[in-house]
């Protein structure tokens, strides 16, 4: 049982009352009293209001689920019509610009790539908001961007020019010299203020910066993003290289998303601290983390920033850390830190939107932090339709109110990743048209709400095969065209997804520039070496000029091809196709889940059937549970086929974490919490709210944490 301290008619975990009027309260100016009423509040007021949403969310299901089972086979107009008298699809209104004001150039004007990654990991958030920055060389020569991976311990001089020939090679096509190529390059320097040799382009000369005891550092601009060129003849590869470049630095990740969401595992207060108290320290500038790498241990810390001279001598200031927004819980999870007068768990998404708005008042407060605007950053999840972002709007409304913040202060992120939201997008911007600073795609999520919206139109067709469909292709387009014609260009982020096998970077480096010639203006990558070489493609595609292209050519995708349900058209798969997918989608499942309940590990690099390394978090395994759920529902496949790959499969994931010696083998046994996880998401797949993954891993990790308490 929680130790719990009353605060205004709140039963709160001391863990978090401890954190909160210890720690996070300092330097606000808010007394303990007026926060925790402030908090009481808002549960008591709005909690009703969440419950009743997430209510009409099943209605809204049972609708589909009924009318899918009376009209089997039915034509799309005929669909349509129901979705509209239903109240699924709303009316459209007028069109409108949003009204957002106060946003950071990182957000609204230079493109670039974005991480997402766990704020309860404080590693891997140093290493996210240190990202703005990246070496080419060290991307290029680590990774098999280049078509291998380094062979050996040693420096390799001929994959390092390789490297070199690659930087110099893209340098002459978004950077190119007056003269002659970056190739053939002798000297450069900055001579009265200009670049020597000279740029064809010499605007995109941005600053410099000349230290006897430092390499010259030299500064260009490319579609908003910099890159720095650093000339040292006393290091090892300067001194090898004809003009004495030691390195080529790219300015790449430009945000990230500390996320409380999908890539944590928080359950309780013990976990909901820990996540609070490294967004505490992000607010700050003094998280620090003690990291142990190459045999020698270190002292992590966010990077300062760092001056350079411009070409006319004066002083410019460059940001050496991702501006940081922070990821929400959504409206359907509720947690055990904290309960209402009633003794009911309150909405985890007001308890997350009162703490880390408080939290971020710390970087409000202080000069050169994280928002030079005065604004928080707030992706809100999982909402489903205009209603629910007017929910998430009156949250903030009612935040700020309690915090004394000026009305609009926190910025919202909408992930467009729930059916209901895409086929309603622009009355979902509406209704935050004056808080709105992001939306973005989630392929994954997306598609299993689409899996489970229309669980009784019949069997899907295979994971593999969704992307190829009409409704993905109509759902990334109308995501950019209706953000567009909202007003959202020089104002907000329109976003795209994560490209999910972070060893695969050759890969990466060819499909990836699809997304700023989609029109996105970030997009997310996996890792800061990844933003790095991501960084490359928005040097060349202008974003901003390709989204004036696609403004000015119309709308693509249709609500018609959007609303297309992936149902098989003839689901007589042979018994080869059936076990592949059974197999592949067993093995994501429990290799994900079995990390989720055993170590509290919310995101990671899980092998597939073939030992590919692939990023999975709650929306993958999401998909992948309902894809098995539908072949269930539908007898494509027997409780016992499913269970036969789960085993097997279980015993697959047991030998590619044979050598993590916290890891607490399934087979034989199959007896263990994380297994019996892993089937509930399948075996119950159908049942859950939305096809969601989060009530059963959260019930199942807290069984576990109680086990190990006793």
């Amino acid at each position: 049982m929680a130790d719990r301290i009353e605060k205004n008619g709140l039963q709160v975990d001391r863990r978090l009352v401890e954190f909160l009027e210890k720690d996070a309260l300092t330097v606000t100016g808010i007394a303990a009293d007026v926060f925790w009423s402030g908090l009481s509040d808002i549960v008591h007021d709005l909690g009703p209001r969440n419950l009743a949403l997430l209510e009409k969310r099943e209605e809204i299901q049972e609708q589909l689920d009924a009318w899918h089972i009376a009209h089997r086979n039915a034509d799309a107009q005929s669909y349509l019509a129901f979705l509209k008298s239903s109240g699924y699809l709303v009316p459209e209104g007028d069109d409108f610009a949003i009204e957002t004001t106060n946003v950071d150039p990182e957000i609204a004007e230079i493109p670039g790539p974005q991480l997402v990654v766990p704020i309860t990991n404080a590693r891997f958030a140093l290493n996210a908001a240190n990202a703005r920055w990246g070496s080419l060389y060290d991307a290029l020569y680590g990774t098999d961007a280049l078509g291998s991976l380094p062979q050996g311990k040693g420096y390799d001089s001929e994959r390092g020019a390789q490297v070199i020939a690659w930087g110099r090679a893209h340098l002459d096509d978004v950077a190119p010299l007056a003269k002659g190529s970056w190739a053939d390059l002798e000297k450069i320097d900055v001579v009265d203020g200009a670049l020597t040799p000279a740029l064809n382009d010499p605007s995109q000369f941005a600053g410099y910066a000349r230290d006897a005891s430092a390499p010259l550092q030299l500064l260009l601009r490319v579609n908003g993003l910099l890159i720095e060129i650093l000339v040292d003849p006393s290091s090892v590869i300067g001194a090898q290289d004809n003009a004495n470049i030691s390195d080529i630095r790219f300015e790449s990740a430009m945000s990230a998303i500390m996320d409380c969401e999908d890539s944590v595992a928080a359950v309780d207060a013990e976990d909901k601290v820990v996540a609070y108290g490294n967004w505490l320290g992000l607010m700050r500038g003094d998280l620090a983390e003690e990291v142990t790498k190459g045999g020698k241990t270190f002292t992590r810390k966010l990077n300062p920033d760092q001056t350079y001279m411009t070409p006319t001598g004066t002083e410019m200031a460059v940001k050496s850390r991702s501006l940081m927004l922070i990821r929400n819980v959504g409206h359907l999870m509720t947690n055990p830190a904290i309960l209402d007068r009633d003794g009911n768990e309150v909405g985890e998404g007001i308890m997350d939107a009162m703490f880390t708005t408080l939290i971020a008042m710390h970087d409000l407060a202080r000069d050169g932090g994280n928002s030079q605007q005065g604004s928080v950053y707030v992706v809100k999840p999982k909402m489903h339709g205009p209603e629910e972002v007017a929910f998430a709007v009156e949250i903030f409304d009612r935040v700020e109110d309690a915090l004394g913040l000026p009305r609009n202060t926190v910025k919202l992120g909408i992930m467009d990743e729930e059916r209901r939201t895409s086929a309603n997008l622009k009355e979902c911007i509406r209704a935050a048209k004056s808080r709105v600073a992001f939306i973005n795609t989630g392929f994954l999520d997306r598609t299993g709400d689409e899996i489970h919206t229309s669980m009784e139109a019949g069997p899907m067709v295979p994971k593999g095969e969704m992307k190829s469909l009409p409704w993905i292709t109509s759902y990334e387009d109308r995501n950019v065209d209706i953000g567009l014609a909202c007003g959202l260009q020089g104002k907000a982020q329109i976003g795209k997804g994560m490209w999910a096998m972070p060893d695969l970077m050759a890969d990466m480096l060819k499909a990836k520039i699809g997304h700023p010639m989609s029109g996105a203006n970030c997009a997310w990558v996996p890792s800061p070496t990844a933003a790095t070489l991501h960084a490359s493609h928005y040097h060349k595609v202008d974003v901003l000029k390709r989204q004036a292209e696609i403004k000015a050519g119309g709308p693509r995708g249709t609500l018609d091809d959007l609303l297309t349900i992936p149902v098989a058209s003839d689901p007589q798969w042979s018994d080869a196709v059936i076990t592949t997918e059974l197999e592949n989608n067993a093995q994501g499942i429990l290799g994900y889940v079995v990390r989720w309940i055993d170590q509290g590990v919310g995101c990671s690099k899980v092998p597939d059937v073939h030992d590919v390394g692939l990023m999975e978090d709650r929306a993958t395994c999401r998909i992948s549970s309902q894809a098995l759920a539908n072949w269930l529902h539908h007898d494509i496949v027997s409780n016992e086929q499913v269970m036969a790959a789960m085993q097997k499969m279980a015993a697959v994931v047991d030998r590619q974490n044979a050598t993590d010696q916290s890891y607490r083998p399934m087979a034989p046994d199959f007896d263990g919490i994380a297994f019996q996880a892993a089937c509930d998401l399948v075996f119950q797949g159908r049942v859950q709210p939305s096809g969601y993954t989060e009530p059963v891993l959260h019930r199942r990790r807290l069984e576990l944490k109680a086990q190990r308490n006793h």
